[in-house]
């Protein structure tokens, strides 16, 4: 299913870099931030070490130390956030950039993201946020109530948390959340790795309508070596989400050498079409040299069309598409049935539907 756009407004999504105008009244601070919210999700182990719970993870964290993200803070025996209402990053985007293609196509989205991570990706594109710490960033004070505010502002239809991994600023987030709904008719969308814990996603999903999974490989050890993160959780993860109703996209980045087997798409595929559906969104995305893999080339298009032909002819997924490629002909979605175009886009922008 596609949401409709009935209702929603249309903005041009042509992927330009576009800031709310409030980002420019706004003082941007930098240094040490000082625990402002006390975390959810953690619990007092020994004297006062205390192990968060908000991830896989399991972090146990001494006093003055913080877990594996930076962001969550031990004081006293107490687990503080240091990112809650200090987003580093703020920019309206098209919802396709997420990308989410099948929730109101062609309208505006509200991005915001923090400091730190719980993943290290070597091929990051997010890097100058994710593997930093709030206090050496430039961050702005922001209340929940304002981000609603400034996406109601700005005609967007919702607001989304990416850029780094929210699981990391997750109370922001759920705040963030709970405001938009009480604000007005606005969608709000999780874009993840999956290494959000059962109990606090249960939390999540009672709010959120979208979530946006980072598959990064189908591999145990490709997500160890490659991202210090697990498999297992993510696969667990989107089970959850398609359960409880919230519509879930699913995104892989090939990248040469690392994701790009085609065996591993395939069983990748197969899992998704046994364990979640077969209409269950899958972009496959161009990689291109960041962070710690500047030595390896852009994807060859050729394999991310292998990938798309995987998909769809051999497993037989109904909404698959080639990302990072601006034009090409399966950026479109079409009719699984007699394959009639149904929204065309190029790149981000969506020309009709």
């Amino acid at each position: 299913m596609i949401a409709s756009t009935m209702n929603a407004q249309m903005t041009p999504s042509d992927g330009r870099v576009r800031f709310p105008t409030e980002i420019y009244l706004l003082r941007a601070r930098k240094g040490a931030a000082d625990p402002v919210k006390e975390a959810l999700y953690y619990e007092k182990v020994a004297d006062d070490v205390v192990r968060c719970t908000l991830c896989f993870k399991e972090c146990r964290i001494a006093v003055k130390e913080r877990g594996y993200c930076g962001n969550r803070e031990n004081s006293d025996g107490t687990l503080y956030s240091l990112v809650y209402a200090r987003p580093s990053a703020l920019q309206l985007d098209p919802v396709e950039k997420e990308p989410c293609f099948h929730m109101l196509p062609g309208t505006t989205i509200l991005c915001i993201g923090t400091a730190g991570c719980n993943y290290e990706c070597r091929c990051c594109h997010n890097w100058h946020l994710s593997q930093f710490r709030i206090e050496q960033m430039e961050y702005y004070e922001l209340p929940p109530e304002a981000i609603a505010g400034i996406a109601k502002r700005h005609g967007c239809m919702g607001v989304s948390f990416t850029y780094n991994e929210p699981t990391v600023f997750y109370e922001y987030m759920l705040d963030v959340m709970k405001a938009c709904k009480a604000a007005g008719p606005f969608k709000t969308l999780f874009h993840t790795n999956g290494s959000l814990s059962a109990e606090p996603l249960a939390e999540i999903l009672k709010i959120t309508d979208a979530v946006t999974v980072d598959l990064k490989g189908f591999r145990e050890e490709l997500y160890e070596r490659h991202c210090t993160g697990r498999l297992d959780p993510t696969l667990k993860f989107m089970k959850t989400v398609k359960a409880s109703g919230a519509h879930l996209e699913i995104v892989d980045l090939v990248i040469p050498t690392v994701s790009d087997n085609l065996d591993d798409i395939r069983a990748m595929c197969r899992w998704v079409k046994d364990e979640l559906s077969d209409d269950t969104p899958i972009h496959f995305n161009r990689f291109y040299p960041s962070y710690k893999l500047l030595n390896l080339p852009p994807t060859p298009v050729s394999v991310l069309e292998k990938a798309h032909a995987i998909a769809v002819n051999d497993v037989g997924l109904k909404f698959v598409y080639v990302g990072n490629v601006p034009g090409h002909r399966y950026n479109s979605t079409y009719c699984p049935g007699c394959q009639k175009r149904l929204i065309d886009r190029e790149h981000f922008r969506v020309r009709s539907c």
